[in-house]
């Protein structure tokens, strides 16, 4: 059986050039994602938000909705009086 070499190697070359165009794509989309975290860091940064607390800020502001909620639903009148329920 004969082996063809030069088939094979340009089967090889293929798959090789491929390759290094996946990992070019792959090098380019973390390059655009890292320049997006980087805007996102200064985003917060400008608000006030220390990027490495942002789960404590978004509980401390979920948890400030909840109060402004409770609030607004007790300065409301009760339902029956709003929707001339009897």
């Amino acid at each position: 059986m004969k082996v063809n070499y030069e088939e094979k190697l340009q089967i090889l070359k293929e798959k090789i050039e491929r390759a290094k165009n996946i990992k070019i794509k792959a090098e380019t989309k973390l390059e655009a994602l890292q320049k997006q975290k980087e805007e996102i860091i200064k985003q917060l940064e400008e608000m006030g938000i220390n990027p490495n607390e942002l789960e404590k800020e978004i509980k401390r502001l979920e948890s400030e909705i909840i109060t402004l909620i409770k609030e607004i639903e007790e300065s409301l009148p009760p339902d029956n009086i709003l929707y001339n329920n009897k």
